[in-house]
């Protein structure tokens, strides 16, 4: 058609955009033919071929000299400076200026996707609970992580979270229990039992529930140590992107990135429990090896795009947490797989000893300043 039949527009801007779309739609047609099949089929295995091939289109057009200029291919409002917003100065509970925010209920459905991807209500609340915690101790780079302490707890984690958690485990008993009996869709009599049979082609074909099992062994620790690791960067990945490429946060980009992850990523942790459990895969997926390089890649993008918001030192008090949390990480690491039972409670005392000899208790300073 575009070689017959149209006449070649005169659009020099136009002709690149169309360029750029008949390059991707052939790359994802051929993605979709030669990509290897994956633990997911439902709707269709091509379906999670797409979701690769988009993954490795959003690779290729990644720049850095018009890396934001060329977000005005895509949408010609983007490539402009976002206008200063004040995000935790106001903590009303109830502001009848801002009486809805659509992202509650955006919160919820992705807390609810990430249940079901993850399929494991600990992981999840630690996932939700982590979160929050890095919004803290990076409020200083990014001004929206800047928010009241009702929102990050009781919004946050407790409702928006919560609710989605909840939701997200209810879903999954459903489909635990559900009787997988699948027939083809001619030889079912009915036209209701065809409508029903189209639907559930949506649905999977059948139920594997996840035991992460993270203490049961040192490699499964570090595992799914990893895996809570990529998830919160992936995460972070979110909000610093539209910081350095100058994207608001209602943009329906934003929102198609989150829900790419969301197909991606279930094919991508699934691969990733196979792996843990050798009896399923002897290696890792290609869709999880393709997620993490986008996540990565995503992050060295913010590098490149930002050094300096990165670079920005950390307070004193948070480099003071985190030393801790790593530190009591790595402790109970210890503990748990390298100490047998019997001397647990010896290295505990020693342990304490040791704590108390260098970092003695306010009320001891007077005896230890005497000897």
């Amino acid at each position: 058609y575009v070689t017959l039949i149209e006449e070649t527009p005169l659009d020099t801007t136009y002709n690149i955009k169309r360029g750029i779309v008949s390059s991707i739609l052939v790359f994802l047609c051929f993605g979709v033919i030669q990509a290897k099949d994956g633990p997911f089929t439902r709707p269709h295995p091509g379906d999670y071929f797409h979701c690769t091939s988009q993954r490795l289109s959003e690779l290729s057009l990644r720049t850095v000299d018009d890396g934001r200029q060329f977000m005005k291919f895509i949408d010609s409002k983007l490539g402009v400076p976002l206008p200063e917003r004040d995000y935790g100065g106001n903590c009303l509970i109830y502001d009848p200026d801002n009486q809805n925010d659509h992202f509650h209920n955006v919160w919820v459905r992705l807390a609810t996707n990430n249940t079901v991807m993850i399929r494991d209500w600990w992981m999840c609340t630690i996932v939700s609970v982590m979160f929050e915690f890095l919004e803290y101790s990076l409020e200083h780079q990014l001004p929206n992580f800047s928010e009241c302490w009702w929102d990050h707890w009781i919004l946050d984690v407790v409702l928006c979270n919560g609710l989605g958690i909840y939701c997200g485990m209810k879903f999954l008993s459903w489909l635990s229990i559900k009787p997988y009996h699948w027939q083809g869709l001619w030889s079912i009599p009915t036209y209701k039992g065809k409508m029903k049979r189209i639907v559930f082609q949506f649905t999977p074909y059948s139920w594997v529930r996840f035991e992460w099992k993270p203490a049961s062994s040192l490699e499964r620790w570090f595992a799914v140590c990893g895996l809570i690791f990529m998830f919160l960067l992936a995460e972070l990945n979110t909000f610093y992107l539209k910081f350095v490429l100058w994207m608001p946060p209602e943009h329906y980009l934003v929102l198609l990135r989150l829900l790419f992850f969301v197909n991606a990523g279930g094919v991508a942790l699934r691969e990733v429990y196979d792996f843990m459990n050798e009896h399923f895969a002897n290696k890792l997926g290609q869709q999880a090896w393709m997620v993490a390089a986008v996540i990565v890649t995503e992050f060295l993008i913010v590098v490149k795009y930002d050094p300096y918001t990165l670079t920005l030192p950390l307070p004193f008090y948070v480099t003071q947490f985190w030393i801790c949390s790593l530190l009591g990480i790595f402790i109970w690491t210890i503990w748990r797989f390298f100490i047998s039972t019997s001397k647990r409670f010896q290295f505990l005392l020693n342990f304490l000893h040791l704590v108390v000899l260098h970092c003695p208790p306010p009320h001891l300073f007077p005896l230890y300043s005497a000897n």
